[in-house]
């Protein structure tokens, strides 16, 4: 049985590994596929989905999937992008119009939780943005309220004491958070949620990937040079994912996948537990020598 947190100062237990909703979406996963993949981590154990508006049809796909099973897991997903990434509105009435079309995709009622999406510092400096999540949590459509993002915004969402959650970028190529915003979060009770815990394994085939999204991760990963990541893909994935679960104060890791089965392999990995002492901290010396002022965590 996959192990259970409390997620801060909520009500919610949840797995340490959580279903991202984005590669569904973005890879144009069937609905019978997503239903299959879905139905069978829920069977395993996991009762975290985590996606968003702008995850193109991941809303629409996770409701069919399984919105008759809705007490079997927790809900979270994110507003303040239409459509898309380029397409920010984060008007309160563009917000809340938002939260309501999220609900009818996901067929559901409510939201256990609704983050925004990596709004910038001065957006979350406004308050308005924060006000229109506060008036869905009035209005029952949101149980919690959390902040998506990285970095000195991240870090004022914590500090601004007005957040349930944070979902932030914690991985062996992202660790400005450990120090940045995860004791504060820790210390105010924050629901804390790791998003890519294992940079989109963007080391896996060797060479640079096609795709663009994955292109920061890899080039840091080619400075950072981790001899783990020489280890063969599933001990180095293993280890990546450890080393997430090992940094104090993550509750729930989020991996995406359109496989049926990397659930349940990737609950596998975790059953050896944190990563040794000696190979976590070897893992954040290396970071400290070589990582860049710039290297903060993506949208």
């Amino acid at each position: 049985m996959i192990e259970k947190r409390q997620f801060g100062r909520t009500d919610m237990q949840v797995s340490v590994l959580g279903f991202g909703g984005a590669e569904i979406g973005f890879h144009q996963v069937s609905q019978d596929e997503v239903t299959r993949l879905l139905s069978r981590a829920l069977d395993d154990g996991l009762n975290v989905i985590d996606t968003a508006e702008c995850y193109v049809e991941s809303e629409t796909l996770i409701g069919n999937a399984v919105s008759r099973r809705r007490k079997d897991f927790y809900l979270f997903t994110k507003c303040g992008h239409v459509k898309s990434m380029d397409h920010e509105d984060w008007s309160f009435a563009g917000l809340l119009r938002s939260i309501e079309q999220s609900l009818k995709r996901l067929c559901t009622d409510h939201l256990d939780l609704i983050q925004l999406h990596s709004c910038s510092l001065e957006e979350l400096k406004k308050g308005e943005v924060i006000r229109a999540l506060e008036e869905a949590k009035r209005k029952g459509q949101a149980r919690y309220i959390g902040y998506s993002g990285d970095s000195q915004a991240a870090r004022f969402a914590v500090e601004c004491g007005r957040f349930d959650a944070l979902q932030t970028s914690v991985s062996i190529a992202d660790q400005e958070a450990i120090e940045l915003t995860l004791p504060l979060a820790r210390e105010r009770g924050l629901g804390v949620i790791a998003k890519r815990p294992i940079a989109n394994a963007a080391w896996r085939t060797g060479k640079k990937p096609a795709n663009a999204y994955h292109h920061a991760y890899w080039e840091r990963l080619e400075k950072l040079d981790y001899p783990f990541l020489r280890d063969g893909l599933e001990r180095s994935v293993a280890t990546a994912l450890r080393f997430t679960y090992s940094v104090p104060g993550i509750h729930t890791m989020i991996v995406g996948s359109t496989q049926p089965g990397r659930w349940r392999e990737n609950a596998a990995l975790l059953a050896a537990g944190s990563l040794p002492e000696a190979d976590f901290h070897a893992i954040r010396r290396r970071w400290k020598e070589v990582a860049d002022a710039s290297w903060a965590g993506e949208i």
